[in-house]
C-alpha cells in the first residue's frame, strides 16, 4: 500500500482528502500535516526509525508560514529524502506558479482538487 504525506494549511482541503481515500475505497496510507514544519519533522523520524519513505509528498504551494516550494527546495538539498517523488498543489492555473514549482525540484505540479485516484494510478507507473 503506498504513503502519502499531504501538507496544506488549508483544514478544509486535509479533510477532503482524507474523505475522498474513505468515500472511493481507496487503498493508500494517507498522512495530512498542516504546516511543512510538522511534516519535515515526521519525515525526519521515519528516516530515524528505518522506515521506508513515502512514495509521495504533496505540499501546497501557498502557506503563510512556509511554502511547498520552500518545502520541497529543503528536502531535495537533504540526501535522506533526494530520491523522494514531490509534488506541488494549489488551486492556480498559472504557468509561473507551475514552472516555479517544477524549478524548485517538484516532480509534478497538481491542480485542486486533487484527484487521489489519479495520483496512485501515477504512483503505480
Amino acid at each position: 500500500m503506498p504513503t502519502i504525506i499531504y501538507v496544506d494549511d488549508s483544514r478544509d482541503d486535509l479533510f477532503y482528502l482524507d474523505y475522498i481515500r474513505r468515500k472511493q475505497q481507496i487503498d493508500v496510507d494517507l498522512f495530512c500535516f498542516s504546516t511543512a514544519e510538522t511534516a519535515l519533522a515526521a519525515l525526519e523520524q521515519r528516516a530515524a526509525e528505518g522506515w521506508a519513505l513515502p512514495e509521495l509528498l504533496v505540499a501546497d504551494l501557498y502557506m503563510p508560514l512556509d511554502s511547498g516550494i520552500a518545502l520541497v527546495t529543503r528536502l531535495r538539498r537533504d540526501d535522506r529524502f533526494k530520491a523522494m517523488r514531490l509534488a506541488i498543489c494549489s488551486g492556480s492555473d498559472a504557468a509561473e506558479d507551475r514552472a516555479r514549482s517544477l524549478e524548485a525540484g517538484a516532480d509534478a505540479y497538481l491542480e485542486k482538487p486533487l484527484d487521489l485516484a489519479g495520483i496512485i494510478l501515477n504512483l503505480e507507473l
